[in-house]
């Protein structure tokens, strides 16, 4: 792993979207953490659709002299879009996310910073927390299902601050939703990821309700993170399992059905029976078909995919080895 430098540049990206707090109190608290930490930084502040109250705070800040960069988007397209909208600004060694809304303390940004001297990515767990028992248990049902289905023990997805070497993000594709698990999708490129505790912002507090519709969609989410992180590279374990049981099923349906034809003389007509075996069987053929076909794109695109990182290389002295065939020798002449 690459040593952090000391003349480390930190690029900040703060997307916009509905929840936002006060520009010039948010700034103000960012600004006081980032400066704590010594190094130089920019702040690139990403409206993710129109946000007039947001906006005019952070242009009136660019009056005052603040060095901000701002983003606007044509519209909302998710706080993972702004993200890398924002990526595409930034000329920082560190990329630094933290949320539009008061989460963490800022003096704690320095800690997600420095522990970079030993990861890619950290990632901060709001501790101890300040929460409802009800959103308690939800949260740690959730992580315990994210856990459960990816492997990485996970405990603060929710929390928006962050802090990653630039590679990360060019390395790895966000689109929808899938902020929330940029320590997953960093983990499964091979990057070292580490859950650093941060403190809580007292003013960390949301008193509205969650629709159904977003509880639908994390349990979506979950999905499509099993998914890219077990069978992205191996799409016919997951369709071929898939269709194998289901066209067994089928098959086996089928053989009992002529059993009690030829045996018991049962009629065939007028059973769902044969119905949903014959139906059974030709979705267990097309799942399977679904995971060749993957195969085979994965294979046609393979060499363009890059699934690892390299921690380092160390190479044998240069001529050292040409020079004799002694073990002792060599020893000597490589240092």
């Amino acid at each position: 792993m690459m040593p952090l430098d000391s003349n480390r540049r930190i690029s900040v990206l703060v997307p916009v979207g509905w929840r936002c707090s006060d520009v010039a109190e948010l700034y103000a608290g960012y600004k006081q953490g980032l400066d704590s930490t010594g190094s130089p930084y920019q702040m690139i502040f990403v409206l993710d659709g129109p946000n007039p109250k947001f906006g005019a705070g952070l242009e009136q800040l660019i009056g005052q002299g603040e060095p901000i960069i701002i983003v606007k988007l044509t519209r909302s397209f998710g706080e993972a879009t702004a993200l890398m909208a924002g990526f595409e600004q930034a000329s920082g060694d560190i990329i630094v996310t933290l949320p539009a809304y008061h989460q963490i303390d800022p003096a704690d940004i320095g800690k997600l910073v420095d522990g970079l001297a030993t990861a890619d990515l950290c990632y901060g767990r709001r501790w101890p927390r300040a929460e409802t028992w009800l959103a308690g248990r939800r949260r740690i049902a959730f992580h315990r299902l994210v856990s459960a289905v990816t492997g990485l023990k996970v405990n603060d997805l929710g929390c928006g601050a962050r802090a990653m070497r630039r590679q990360v993000l060019s390395e790895i594709s966000l689109y929808g939703d899938q902020h929330r698990f940029i320590p997953i999708l960093a983990d499964r490129q091979g990057f070292r990821v580490s859950e650093i505790d941060v403190r809580q912002s007292a003013k960390d507090h949301f008193e509205g309700i969650y629709r159904v519709r977003e509880y639908t969609h994390r349990i979506l989410d979950i999905f499509t993170v099993f998914f890219l992180v077990r069978f992205t590279k191996k799409p016919l374990r997951f369709f071929g399992m898939a269709g194998v049981s289901t066209f067994g099923i089928g098959v086996v349906i089928t053989l009992i059905l002529v059993f009690q034809r030829l045996v018991f003389n049962q009629p065939l007509a007028d059973r769902p029976a044969l119905l949903l075996s014959s139906l059974l069987v030709v979705l267990g053929l097309q799942l399977f078909a679904i995971g060749l076909l993957g195969e085979l794109i994965i294979f046609t695109h393979a060499r363009a995919i890059k699934d690892y990182q390299v921690d380092r290389v160390i190479e044998f002295p240069d001529g050292v080895a040409s020079q004799t065939d002694d073990p002792q020798t060599r020893r000597i002449a490589s240092q």
